[in-house]
Parts: structure tokens; sequence; C-alpha cells
């Protein structure tokens, strides 16, 4: 059992190979139990183990660190007991008895026949990859992988089982289905099953219905009190904050704002902690109504800020306002965003406190998982509390937005790796010397890159699949078209295609504001670490 290389992923996390699944449990049972200085979340997967931390620094001294720790074996015991009803009536369980040849009862016999270890989560919030005690019911995804896999489905692939949490698109064998729900956040505990758990399957003798978990509510019923109304939500309007830490292990992305210079900014500027909730808007269109006097400023995408009179009132006039300061939205005024074509999303704070129910202790909307509040609507009311402390509002500031270079093309910032080896110095080179083109697929899970004139896909030296892993903030993950995805804010927490390279911390903001047509070039960080090998 040892750690056989540790690489950088970025500015902040550290992907640690191993030489097996019992080693990557090893490692993950000890940085749990004691973690590393500034660790925020820990993610395992087949045959590796990314590490999270707070800043460069702390990732740095972990790359010195983690080749020198002593692996034991994981305890097979660790974590409780689950009990899981199921209804063998799969649509691929007769496919799997002739794979096995065990028949369809032999495998329903072999499933229920043995204790199942979750190993790791991922693909979702509540999925948990369940290793078997014996490789009986070891088959092959599906060649064509389903659009739809029904919520509570039980499945087979490799020598996983695991149980769908939630619809969603799917390649596993299914054997049959149960009523018990994976991911509830109305439990202290929302993932049924966590790593290191152990799971035991019963045949049940009649069908079960689904129970699906109530979501949580986001909005109050009527706007009572203090706040802002949303009059015209625009394209896409989210609550953000920083995001929620220390649930990847279930599943659960960060998310938090794609642009978190604009967030800090905004937060700044009305006095509010650097970690408060903003509406983040999608290309700078919105309509909102003060109930109350209120503090307010709006960063990032630039827009034209227009505020109108309450209604009745004769005495004040139409009035704009600038962006990147504080100003005063009384009682009864309207905003008006306005978007002028820099940037692709605006952050509007107001002073105070949004008073609306945390989920896992944010009110960060994720769009990949749909953890978080319900996105704002024309009609949603956000009450706001008077805030808790005593910071004054700020001056203006200038906008941080990022500008192009003499040839309007943007430069990020990226470290090589952790997975540069699958496309070779030419590869790399390849990556940095061309310029890459903003396409209209991007969202807050990626920003998705095409080429076109002379720039063209890149290419693998080496074949095969790469198992699933973590992925870090940053990544440029290439798919088998050859065209890089630049993961941002709500990206998935595990992912089966190779990095080639992560963009540095300092430049995600710019990433994330780069609207669809935007022309971009990476360079290499002067600071791009190595990797190290393994000392143990």
């Amino acid at each position: 059992m040892s750690i056989t290389a540790v690489h950088a992923a970025g500015s902040h996390d550290v992907l640690v190979e191993l030489d097996d699944l019992e080693s990557v449990l090893s490692l993950d049972a000890l940085l749990q139990a004691q973690p590393l200085p500034g660790q925020r979340d820990v993610l395992a997967a087949a045959a590796t183990l990314m590490v999270k931390f707070e800043n460069v620094e702390q990732a740095r001294q972990a790359r010195q660190l983690l080749p020198k720790l002593t692996l034991n074996t994981a305890a097979a015991t660790t974590g409780k007991l689950v009990t899981i009803e199921v209804y063998y009536d799969g649509a691929d369980l007769e496919t799997v008895g002739e794979l096995t040849g065990l028949g369809a009862q032999g495998v329903i016999n072999a499933h229920t026949g043995q204790q199942w270890r979750a190993a790791f989560g991922g693909f979702a919030p509540g999925f948990a990859y369940l290793l078997g005690e014996n490789t009986d019911l070891q088959v092959p995804r599906r060649e064509s992988p389903r659009t739809q896999v029904p919520t509570g489905s039980v499945a087979l692939a490799g020598e996983y089982s695991a149980v769908y949490p939630r619809q969603s698109p799917g390649g596993w064998q299914l054997i049959g289905h149960t009523n018990v729900a994976l991911w509830d956040l109305g439990r202290e505990n929302p993932a049924l099953i966590r790593p290191q758990d152990r799971v035991q399957f019963i045949a049940s003798r009649q069908a079960l219905t689904v129970k699906t978990a109530a979501s949580a509510a986001t909005e109050t019923e009527a706007p009572t009190g203090t706040g802002l109304a949303i009059l015209d939500s625009g394209l896409q309007s989210l609550l953000q904050d920083t995001g929620r830490q220390g649930f990847g292990g279930l599943g659960v992305p960060a998310s938090g704002a794609a642009d978190l210079a604009s967030l800090h900014q905004a937060n700044r500027l009305v006095g509010n902690t650097a970690d408060s909730a903003c509406i983040e808007n999608l290309t700078g269109r919105m309509s909102l109504l003060a109930h109350g006097d209120q503090v307010l400023a709006v960063c990032g995408a630039e827009a034209r800020l227009v505020i109108s009179p309450a209604a009745g009132d004769d005495l004040r006039a139409e009035r704009e306002v600038c962006m990147d300061a504080p100003f005063a939205l009384l009682d009864g005024e309207r905003l008006d965003l306005e978007p002028t074509g820099n940037g692709l999303r605006s952050y509007l704070s107001i002073r105070g406190k949004i008073q609306l129910p945390r989920i896992l202790g944010s009110l960060s909307t994720d769009t990949l998982s749909g953890v978080g509040p319900a996105p704002l609507m024309d009609g949603s009311f956000l009450p706001v509390s008077l805030p808790e402390n005593l910071q004054i509002v700020g001056q203006g500031e200038p906008s941080t937005l990022p500008r192009p270079d003499a040839e309007g093309c943007y430069v990020l910032r990226v470290q090589a790796g952790p997975r540069d080896d699958w496309f070779g110095p030419a590869g790399l080179a390849k990556l940095l010397d061309q310029r890459w083109l903003v396409t209209s697929e991007s969202n807050r899970i990626g920003v998705r890159l095409g080429a076109e004139g002379d720039a063209s896909a890149l290419e693998r030296v080496r074949s095969g699949e790469l198992s699933s892993e973590g992925v870090a903030l940053g990544s440029l993950q290439v798919p088998p078209s050859g065209l890089p995805v630049l993961f941002l804010a709500d990206h998935p927490v595990t992912g089966g295609y190779p990095v080639i390279a992560t963009v540095i911390a300092e430049d995600l903001s710019a990433a994330a504001q780069l609207p669809p047509g935007s022309q971009l070039r990476f360079e290499l960080s002067e600071s791009t670490p190595s990797t190290e090998g393994s000392q143990a």
C-alpha cells in the first residue's frame, strides 16, 4: 500500500495517485481523521484521491507531506450498516444474468447475499460507488447509455453497484428499484449512504413506490418587510455566495459565484462580509423594486443602471447611478439594469443579510446538481435584514473585468497537468500556441471552447480510458472531441476525461466573464509546480 505520485491540480488542489482502491480508502480514512492544514475536502475515486485546500501555500506543503504518509488498511467495518429493500424488476436483469452466467434469480441471490461497501461518492449528490465482497456480478456498462434512468434504480457496472438518487442519464445495467430516498435535504445527514458505510440489499416481493424528498422552500409567500422584489429576472438570475465546502465526497459541488472577484467587490462596497450572498445575473439585464430604503452595488458585467422614482413621487426624476460604487434605492423605487456589452455576469449586492434558508450552509444555486435555492423568477421577493455589523459602505472602485490584449484576445494563465502526459509535449504546446473560441454552449458548469481558422482539436498520445477522478475548479478537461472544457463553479465533482492543464485561481474570475465569441489563449504560469514521486 503506497502513494505512487502526487500532482498539482490547479492552484489549491492536489491529486494523489495510489496503488489500488484499498490504498485510496486508507488515505481517505487517514485524512478524514487527521486533516492536513487548510484541508477543505477529500474526493476519493477508484485509484486516486483529490485533496482541496484553502490556499496555494497549503497545497504546496501538502505535496511535500503526502508522499511521506504511512498507510494502513482501512477497517472494513467503518461506517454504519444501511439496509435497502429492492424489487428486482430491472430492464437489464436478464442481460446481467446472461453476462454472468447466473441467470436472473442467481443475480438476485448474489446481490443480496453479500454486504456492499461504499468506497466513494461522486457523479450526483447521494450517489455512492458500492464495492462487493466478490466479483460474481462484475459486468460492463451498457454500450448505449440511457438518456434517463429513473430515481431509485439499482444498478451494476464494473465491480460496483449503486442506487441512482435522482433521475439522470446513465450507462449502468439496471437490475431493480427501491423506494428509499438516497438524498434528502430534510435529514440531518442528507446522504443516506456515506463513504465507508456498509449496505445490505434485501429482496422485496412487491413493487415499491419511489418516494420523492420535498424540496426546501426558498421564497416567501408574499413580499413582507424590507427587501427586493424581482420584477424582471432577465435571462438568468441566481443567488450566489462563496459556495458550500466539504461535501464533495457526497457528490455535491462547491458551486458559488462564477466570478468571485466581482462578488467580493460588490459586498465590500455595501459593507457586507465577503461571503455574503448576491444576485448573479447573466448578461446584465433585470429589474427590481425596493421595499424599504436599501443600499446596493452592481459589479462585474457592465450595465446601465437606471432608477425610476416610486409611484406617485412627483418630486424625484429618473436618474442614473454608477457601477462599482454603492448607491441608495429608496422605498418604492425601481432599478433597471440594461447591458452595455462588456462582460457576461453582473453581481448585485444589497446591504444586510438575505433572509432565506441556507442549504448545506450556503445560498448558492448549483445548476448541475439542483442543490440550493431555485433560480429567481419574476415575482420573487428577497427579504433582507439589517447588517449584522457596523461596517461602513465603500467608495467607488475600478472594474474587475478582464481586458483583452492589443489583438483583442484574452489571456488566461495555466498550470500543466495533472494529465498532460495523455497529450504529450506537442499537445501541451498546441494548447498554448493557438487561439480558442468561447462557444455559445458555455454555462456555469464550464466554458466550452471551439477551434476555428488554423486552430484544431487536441489529440491524445495514449489509448484507453481514464478512470473517473476528482477534478479541480479551472480544469481544462478534454473529451474525445479534443475541444477543451474549462470547468467553472458548477463543474462536476469527478470526471472521466484527462485534464491537460488548469487555469490558476487568480484568472478564474476573468474566465467567468468571457461572453460567447471571445478569442482566448493560454500561457504557462511562471509558478507551475512539479509532480512529486512517492517517498513512502
